[in-house]
């Protein structure tokens, strides 16, 4: 992240982003808080998304961590666009990048608040994508955006393992929590009655069968 400054170009400073408000004789600029935001945000979400995946699939941890994950990609989002209209010229491609991100991000976060059918699918994907568009922006900022790889890198990488981890829910692979979640959200999809309590769905049997 602190290869922003690289990307700037110069002292990072443009005529309209200087101002004379300085502190202990150094002039800052406008986008000192931007830049010092988006950092702090950035390195914030790659250390907790990797710990969100690997918490346990129920209320707790994993719930305050996706939370927690949420704000700070929109935080990421908000800072970026103001650091691409500051250097337009520099490093538009902030704007898209971690728009596409904070959008893949709201898609995971609003299926765990509304829960309708298939949510579990889209809380996934829309997590798992966010994370992968954050890496991207990281890569290329710190690499270099005149390499292509690093643009494609992360994704071919990362969606095989989203599509994966959503093939082993759907087969009830995955964590009970998650296993019942999904067949409960796929019946009534179907217009059918989940199992009651105390009874297993289908998803749970094969669970149990598996172990």
């Amino acid at each position: 992240m602190a290869a922003i400054t690289q990307v700037w170009g110069g002292d990072g400073d443009s005529p309209e982003s200087r101002c004379d408000a300085g502190w202990g004789g150094r002039r800052l600029s406008l986008r000192d808080p931007f830049l010092a935001l988006h950092i702090a945000a950035g390195t914030t979400g790659l250390i907790l998304g990797p710990i969100a995946m690997r918490a346990p699939k129920r209320r707790g941890p994993h719930t305050k961590l996706g939370e927690t994950y949420h704000w700070v990609m929109l935080a990421v989002c908000v800072s970026a666009a103001a650091l691409a209209v500051l250097a337009w010229h520099r490093i538009w491609w902030f704007l898209p990048i971690a728009t596409f991100s904070y959008a893949n991000a709201l898609v995971g976060y609003l299926a765990v608040k509304r829960r309708r059918p298939g949510w579990i699918r889209a809380h996934i994907g829309g997590m798992g994508g966010s994370y992968i568009a954050l890496v991207t922006a990281l890569l290329v900022v710190n690499v270099g955006q005149q390499l292509p790889i690093v643009w494609f890198l992360p994704t071919v990488v990362g969606s095989p393992i989203i599509a994966w981890v959503i093939s082993e829910v759907d087969r009830g692979r995955r964590p009970r929590a998650w296993a019942g979640a999904v067949a409960a959200s796929s019946a009534r999809a179907r217009g059918a009655r989940p199992a009651p309590s105390g009874e297993s769905s289908p998803s749970e049997l094969r669970v149990r069968a598996a172990r």
